[in-house]
C-alpha cells in the first residue's frame, strides 16, 4: 500500500521554513527534528525513521510547488552559499565559490533544483506537483 504525504508549499518562504515543513510532514512522530542539511534530507528519504518505513512506496504531494520553487530559488541559494563561504574551516570554499559563480551565470543548480534531484534519487517516492 502506498503511503501519501503532503508538503504545503505556501508554508515555505526560505530554507529554514522548508525544513520546518519537512519536519512537520516527515518527523511528526519523532522526538527530534531534522537539521537544515541536504545530506540529512537525503538520509531521511531512505526511510527507517520518521514517516517513511524503509523503502515503502510513497506518494509525496507537493502543493503550491511554484511558491516553493520561488522561495528556494536564486536568492535563497545565493544566501545559502554565501553563508558557507564564511566557514572555510568547515566547507571547501573554492568549490562553493565555483557553485556560486555558476549560479550567477545561470548555469548552476538552485536549492529547489537540488531538493528535486534528491527526491528523484529515491525510486520508491513518487513526487506529485499539485
Amino acid at each position: 500500500m502506498t503511503k501519501t504525504l503532503e508538503i504545503l508549499g505556501r508554508a515555505i518562504v526560505d530554507i529554514p521554513t522548508f525544513y520546518a515543513e519537512i519536519n512537520r510532514v516527515f518527523m511528526a512522530d519523532e522526538s527530534w527534528s531534522l537539521g537544515e542539511s541536504l545530506d540529512a534530507l537525503n538520509d531521511l528519504l531512505y526511510g527507517g525513521y520518521g514517516a517513511i518505513d524503509g523503502r515503502e512506496p510513497v506518494k509525496l504531494i507537493w502543493r503550491d510547488m511554484d511558491v516553493s520553487r520561488s522561495a528556494l530559488g536564486l536568492a535563497a541559494t545565493r544566501t545559502f552559499l554565501a553563508e558557507k563561504l564564511k566557514r572555510p574551516d568547515t566547507f571547501n570554499v573554492d568549490r562553493i565559490a565555483d557553485q556560486l559563480d555558476a549560479l550567477e551565470q545561470g548555469a548552476g543548480q538552485n536549492y529547489f533544483d537540488i531538493v528535486l534531484e534528491i527526491i528523484g534519487d529515491h525510486p520508491n517516492i513518487e513526487l506529485v506537483a499539485a
